[in-house]
């Protein structure tokens, strides 16, 4: 019988584990195949860092190349720009690649249209892409020769909420730093219905916690409110009220990749893919999605939109599922590995510069039974020590340690 083919969309977090993963569950005997713009795996989380000039790109990526290649996988370094899934074929510039089984990984782009003014070349910074990060970094330099108002949030529809707090108060320490903490109002811009939201229902004591930070750092809050637009040092809420900024930095809400839209037999309006828990399409049992690309349904309202996080721990569970799952199928078994995103554990940490929070929960999402915030230095040690673990752990392709 012929090698089964399994392609994976994606090089990074969910990508990189999937394509490993197969590959180590079935003892070498599959044929993987990694198909993706990017060349290079980007450890999103220090993201964070980059504007102060406490990481450069090459501290925090690495080329994926060399690691696909120890361990078996081939690897196309080319965009997908289309699924035929009812041919088993994905589409790339540099021809068509065929699929018994296919893993979309693709991560998220900006919807930076949600609010005029942002975007590439718009009047806020943003730090979700290593190219925006870089260009809030040259903008850091500006600011610092010219101090003023600052402005730090996330628009109405937003899920990544955890970078906008960290970079909040990685900001405050470095306006320290410098000697001009005291001469710069900060203002912290969030459609959260409450602080400590995070897009996950909320912490117990979070919002106490945060409450402190913000009052140990002279930081004043905006909460449960969209944005209308951003003028040149200016933004202006939903409901008129403006605030204006020497330096601002807002996150967007993310979508989906086009590939993935385009192909509507799989997924929504926001190109995501609605998934079992076992990760596999409604429509198609051999087609999986993981991670950001996986549509995750918000078990709340509120009076403005907020999204979820779909944070790396979560994307790494998700990616051992479906290889599981695509394994056991590969072996002529029913996939039988179940876990949904509200049921994956939250581990996070939280950086504030030279303090933080380690948040610990046993369900990503509400309800749930345990859940515990822990502030202090240790945070920030433990931050950087996960960055180097996880870069040495992903570059090598350990993907099964922890």
């Amino acid at each position: 019988m012929s090698r089964k083919k399994v392609v994976v969309l994606g090089s990074n977090f969910g990508g990189l584990t999937a394509a490993i993963s197969v590959k180590n569950e079935l003892d070498g005997d599959v044929d993987v195949t990694v198909i993706s713009p990017s060349d290079r795996f980007l450890f999103n989380p220090s993201l964070i860092w980059l504007p102060f000039g406490k990481r450069t790109p090459d501290d925090i990526t690495f080329p994926v190349a060399p690691t696909f290649e120890n361990h078996d996988v081939d690897f196309v370094h080319a965009p997908a720009t289309e699924l035929l899934l009812d041919q088993q074929q994905v589409l790339t510039p540099q021809g068509s690649y065929g699929y018994d089984y296919l893993i979309i990984a693709t991560g998220y782009q900006n919807n930076h249209d949600v609010v005029p003014g942002l975007g590439p070349n718009g009047n806020a910074y943003n730090i979700t892409t290593l190219e925006e990060a870089i260009k809030a970094g040259e903008g850091w330099k500006r600011f610092l020769e010219n101090p003023g108002p600052i402005v730090i949030g996330a628009t109405q529809g937003a899920g990544c909420f955890g970078a906008a707090y960290e970079f909040l108060f990685n900001v405050s320490h470095q306006l320290r730093k410098n000697g001009i903490k005291k001469q710069v109002p900060m203002t912290y811009v969030s459609p959260e219905p409450e602080l400590g939201h995070f897009g996950i229902g909320g912490l117990k004591h979070g919002e106490t916690l945060l409450e402190m930070f913000l009052k140990k750092e002279k930081i004043s809050a905006v909460l449960d409110t969209g944005m209308s637009y951003v003028d040149e040092g200016r933004l202006v809420l939903a409901d008129d009220r403006k605030l204006d900024f020497n330096y601002a930095m807002i996150i967007p809400p993310f979508v989906g990749q086009d590939v993935v839209r385009k192909a509507t037999e799989i997924s929504d309006d926001k190109g995501y893919v609605p998934v079992r828990d076992t990760y596999q399409t409604e429509p198609y049992d051999n087609v999986y999605a993981v991670g950001i690309a996986a549509a995750v349904d918000v078990p709340w309202h509120t009076a403005n939109p907020v999204g979820i996080p779909k944070t790396g721990f979560p994307t790494e569970q998700q990616a051992h599922v479906a290889a599981k799952n695509v394994a056991a199928q590969i072996r002529g078994e029913e996939p039988d590995v179940h876990k949904t995103f509200g049921d994956i554990g939250a581990i996070c940490v939280m950086d504030a510069g030279n303090n933080g929070v380690i948040i610990l929960a046993d369900k990503m999402l509400p309800p749930r039974k345990h859940s515990v915030m822990i502030p202090g230095p240790q945070a920030h040690a433990m931050k950087i020590a996960f960055e180097k673990y996880f870069i040495w752990k992903a570059k090598h392709g350990y993907v099964s340690l922890p």
